[in-house]
């Protein structure tokens, strides 16, 4: 397996990344370098009118893109779910300065993995823009070399680091009263309105 200065290395020169996460294979860039983010769009076929999910190491990293992290989504960060398999869809804050590569966007989806490597690079990096691993619309293959054989081209890295789970994150928009289940995935939705409920 890379190290993770491999990694970081690979990230901040521009690179796109294969790494494993706690759910699916992701494809991991620097949300801010514009040709690595367009090498994950042409690695998936993905459209480009669909944002990439964020993902972050902690909610200090959210706070300071002026994003409402509102008391919803404060519950769940919160919780024992987080770090783990809940990605938050979040809006921003009335008149909060945002980064340029956010510039268009109402609203981002962002999760904090529960997984060391991937944290540990986050931590060094601030937030990455990571999107399963798979040519868009089909399942994300568990495995490396499946990964490989759908993607269009070749990750600048490649962390293999056993097979990946083949079901992603739950997606709890917290924008919305109350907040909603857009996709269900590795975290049942009675886990999410047990905290939400506060029980």
């Amino acid at each position: 397996m890379q190290n993770k200065n491999q990694i970081i290395k690979t990230l901040q020169s521009g690179g796109a990344v294969l790494i494993a996460t706690d759910t699916v294979y992701g494809l991991a860039a620097l949300p801010s370098n514009e040709k690595a983010v367009a090498k994950i769009y042409e690695l998936k076929q993905r459209p480009h009118n669909l944002f990439l999910p964020l993902m972050a190491a902690g909610l200090g990293d959210l706070e300071k893109l002026g994003v409402d992290v509102n008391e919803n989504a404060r519950k769940l960060f919160a919780s024992d779910l987080t770090p783990g398999a809940i990605t938050f869809v979040l809006g921003f804050s009335s008149g909060a300065p945002k980064p340029d590569w956010l510039a268009n966007r109402d609203e981002i989806a962002v999760r904090i993995p529960d997984n060391a490597l991937l944290l540990s690079v986050l931590r060094e990096t601030g937030l990455l823009a990571v999107t399963s691993a798979n040519r868009h619309g089909r399942a994300t293959p568990d495995r490396v070399n499946d990964i490989l054989a759908e993607l269009n081209g070749t990750p600048d890295l490649i962390v293999e680091d056993g097979a990946g789970k083949e079901i992603p994150s739950t997606i709890v928009n917290c924008r919305r009263l109350p907040p909603t289940i857009e996709r269900y995935g590795l975290i049942p939705e009675t886990a999410i309105r047990k905290i939400l409920r506060n029980e």
